[in-house]
């Protein structure tokens, strides 16, 4: 059984860009799919999509996470999320298939509806819930009688029913964890939106960071005092300047062990800015739920087995 195992799929495989088939004159699409098995390529859409998985099993991949699937199973995703569905047959001879989905893009046709003051509880949801989750076994009863009311009626009462649901899953959302961790890429994004300093900084930290590089280093840079730096990149980032330094590091370290280089462990982490392997090893496993020889034999013989 697989948990919740961290990898670099995307260095793997490219993601491609899905268009979900819509209806003229339908803000949301409601999708039942029967096939041989679930669409095989790992993409992403624009949409955010609710997926009840009605027959089937295997293993869902998300950004760089792995989770096991079964029948009755419901997760949502988030716009622009990669991932894929993989069937993993249990008797080895059918991988039959069957899923309800509900796609919608906030800021797509519902945009007005979304802009809505009224609406603000649910515009924090989608906003909150960029890295998607899986809805508990406890709510699966409530949620996919929702769900069936959203593909079963037409018009305004779908459009209704897909906000009644919507409600739910924002209350749900409150109990349950991201599928995936989150992107330094989206924090970088979001916290550059802020003014350009914090974008300087960003790619001052992206141009130093397999270099000795303390604090005081970019502090000086941003003409700030240490203290005055680290509330300012906590403002901006919501985490410190030290988790930010080290993920992009152990990212950099993935990145290279999924390249099958014939360095050493050790020689790659030295060379992405680690000055202790000690260290090195404390933070991997902090960020990746793994060490560096576990994501090495185990993670990436699972990841090449799924392709």
């Amino acid at each position: 059984m697989i948990n919740s195992v961290h990898i670099n799929y995307q260095n793997a495989m490219k993601t491609l860009q899905f268009n979900v088939p819509t209806i003229e004159g339908q803000s949301l699409t409601v999708q039942e799919d029967v096939m041989d098995s679930f669409y095989p390529h790992f993409h992403s859409h624009q949409e955010a999509q609710l997926m009840w998985i009605v027959k089937g099993n295997g293993v869902l991949v998300v950004e760089n996470t792995l989770h096991p699937f079964k029948e009755n199973d419901i997760f949502f995703l988030a716009a622009n999320q990669p991932h894929v569905f993989k069937s993993v047959s249990q008797d080895r001879l059918s991988n039959e298939s069957r899923s309800i989905s509900v796609f919608f893009d906030p800021n797509g046709k519902l945009k007005p509806l979304f802009s809505l003051g009224e609406f603000d509880s649910l515009n924090q949801f989608i906003y909150n819930n960029s890295r998607g989750f899986k809805i508990p076994e406890s709510h699966f009863k409530s949620v996919s009688e929702r769900l069936l009311q959203v593909k079963s009626a037409v018009k305004m009462d779908k459009l209704m029913h897909f906000f009644y649901l919507l409600r739910s899953l924002a209350n749900i959302s409150k109990e349950t964890d991201p599928l995936c961790a989150e992107r330094i890429e989206d924090v970088s994004l979001e916290a550059g939106i802020g003014g350009s300093r914090i974008t300087l900084i960003f790619n001052y930290i992206k141009e130093n960071f397999k270099n000795e590089l303390s604090l005081a280093d970019v502090a000086e840079y941003a003409n700030l005092t240490p203290q005055a730096f680290c509330r300012y990149f906590k403002k901006h980032c919501g985490i410190t300047f030290v988790h930010y330094l080290n993920r992009i590091r152990v990212k950099e370290v993935c990145n290279q062990l999924n390249e099958d280089h014939l360095d050493s462990v050790s020689f790659i982490a030295y060379n992405c800015g680690f000055n202790s392997i000690t260290n090195f090893n404390r933070v991997f496993k902090q960020i990746t739920g793994c060490n560096p020889k576990e994501y090495v034999q185990q993670y990436k013989q699972t990841l090449y087995s799924l392709i």
